[in-house]
């Protein structure tokens, strides 16, 4: 496996399996409720706020809203949603099926955070490789939600 060291070349992995086994795998893959993101649901109501899941009438469906901040946060996945981590590996193999299917996510991800900033909402990513770190992960929610929203209602 290459890793990518800040380089910009991208990390790859082998997919050994067959089509229908990858398939029946990711979608295992849970959508909801994953270990990063109740991590950050856990801290943030030891710091005293109160949220809503998932909202699907919000633009991106985001993982934590807080309604009466207009502040949303969304908990992703580094493979899933390609942050320029050791976590964003790239299969080999059916290679243009991948870069296609990341691709969309990014431009997905882009086009929530930017629907969300025209309802007056501001967003924040939490990227699944910044929940090992609770201590910097506490001051990056605390310093999202602290400062006033930049764009008023």
């Amino acid at each position: 496996m290459d890793l990518d060291y800040g380089i910009g070349l991208s990390a790859y992995m082998v997919d050994t399996l067959s089509r229908e086994r990858r398939s029946w795998l990711m979608g295992r893959v849970p959508h909801f409720d994953t270990k990063p993101e109740m991590a950050v649901r856990k801290m943030l109501y030891g710091m005293g706020y109160r949220y809503r899941l998932h909202r699907k009438d919000l633009p991106g469906r985001p993982d934590i809203a807080l309604p009466k901040m207009k502040k949303a946060i969304f908990v992703h996945g580094c493979f899933w949603h390609r942050h320029d981590c050791k976590k964003a590996t790239t299969p080999k193999s059916n290679g243009s099926f991948w870069l296609d299917k990341f691709d969309q996510n990014v431009k997905r991800d882009r086009k929530a955070l930017a629907d969300l900033s025209e309802l007056g909402w501001e967003a924040v990513i939490v990227w699944e490789c910044e929940v090992s770190d609770l201590e910097r992960l506490a001051d990056k929610l605390a310093n999202f939600l602290e400062h006033a929203n930049a764009n008023p209602a």
